[in-house]
């Protein structure tokens, strides 16, 4: 397959998805480095929410955001490897958001607006996944 000259929205959307992906990695960094700064600003019963999760949520957590960082920068490379990359954070961000919004009391606890941000953040998941699938196809990536 040969490569083509990607078009500038696939530019924009690799810098994007690469701002996208690090402020994941820092709010991963924050919460996990600085879990007392920030637990300091939330109420008790966020606090307990967030403590009561088990381990795996936490590696999780990891593994989209670095999967997804590592991926997007693989974007700006032009190198297919950003797909399977995009699909592990995909996969990853699907099951630590579902745990999160059916397996504990997040709606009960915050409230609706719980469901906002995670739906915001599956959403760019899949979309990213599927349009750098969408990139390898059209040989924009190599």
């Amino acid at each position: 397959m040969t490569t083509t000259k990607p078009n500038t929205g696939f530019w924009i959307i690799a810098v994007l998805a690469l701002l996208w992906n690090l402020m994941g990695l820092f709010q991963y960094l924050a919460t996990t480095l600085m879990a007392d700064t920030v637990n300091e600003a939330l109420p008790e019963e966020q606090v307990a929410l967030m403590d009561s999760l088990p381990a795996w949520y936490t590696y999780l957590f990891a593994i989209a955001v670095i999967a997804g960082t590592l991926a997007s920068l693989l974007m700006l490379l032009r190198k297919k490897v950003a797909v399977p990359l995009f699909g592990l954070s995909l996969i990853a961000v699907l099951v630590q958001m579902g745990y999160w919004l059916f397996a504990t009391d997040v709606m009960e606890v915050v409230g609706m607006q719980s469901v906002i941000m995670p739906l915001i953040v599956i959403t760019i998941a899949i979309f990213l996944y599927f349009y750098n699938k969408g990139a390898a196809q059209k040989g924009w990536l190599r």
